[in-house]
């Protein structure tokens, strides 16, 4: 038996047959319980998953936007709010390091002096005078100067990074939201599909019912027929290369 099983794996299972026939029937009941995957399920979902393609990670990051409308809800929200983040406090840093370099932390409360962005003290001033600009709020109380250019230029590729980063993320979830994936969950098909004659031929029916009021224009309805195949009926088809 372990000669067995290392040949066919450790599916292999031993069916002894008696005068009864229980091994035969122990098979069969085991046969019909176990539960078979669909091909298609009733949704409209393939269950193919492709595999061993080659540079799978690289074909993924060449379409990117594609990628982030494909991933799950969680994955996009929790992408959304890292992105975010992170940009936020790269350039808050950004305008914090400006501040740094010219001295401004140091005379904050001096009044003869000039800063770069007025009312800067520290890492969460320069942060929330970000926010402030980024979001469009103008509070009025932290504002740039005239007197540093650095600043005026970090705003500007603040101004074009943040348009950049508003329409890739925004635009990604529209286009996640307006898909109507769940759309299939309203339509039902029947139970079991039968074989009728229809017009002198055999013909495969089955029913489809829309549970929405709106109606569905242009609809299409594809099928997919697995079938067996007897080796001899593959020979038989098999082109002849001689």
């Amino acid at each position: 038996m372990s000669a067995l099983r290392r040949k066919f794996g450790d599916d292999y299972q031993v069916v002894t047959t008696s005068s009864s026939g229980s091994g035969f029937h122990q098979q069969q009941a085991s046969s019909h319980n176990k539960k078979r995957q669909r091909f298609v399920d009733k949704n409209g979902r393939c269950n193919v998953q492709h595999g061993n393609l080659g540079s799978e990670t690289s074909r993924y990051l060449s379409d990117l936007f594609t990628t982030l409308v494909d991933l799950k809800w969680r994955w996009n929200l929790f992408i959304f709010i890292l992105t975010y983040t992170v940009a936020w406090l790269f350039m808050a840093s950004m305008w914090w390091v400006i501040a740094y370099m010219r001295g401004d932390l140091n005379r904050s409360h001096d009044d003869e002096y000039t800063p770069c962005v007025a009312n800067v003290y520290n890492f969460p001033s320069a942060f929330l005078f970000f926010i402030e600009t980024e979001a469009t709020i103008g509070y009025g109380y932290r504002y740039i100067t005239d007197k540093c250019p650095e600043g005026i230029i970090l705003f500007l590729f603040q101004s074009i990074l943040g348009s950049i980063v508003d329409a890739f993320l925004i635009g990604c979830m529209f286009i996640k939201m307006s898909q109507p994936k769940k759309r299939a969950e309203t339509l039902m098909f029947s139970e079991h599909a039968v074989i009728s004659m229809r017009d002198g031929k055999l013909t495969l029916m089955f029913r489809v019912g829309n549970l929405r009021n709106s109606h569905m224009v242009s609809a299409q309805i594809r099928c997919k027929l697995l079938k067996d195949l007897d080796p001899i009926e593959i020979l038989s088809n098999a082109p002849d290369y001689s």
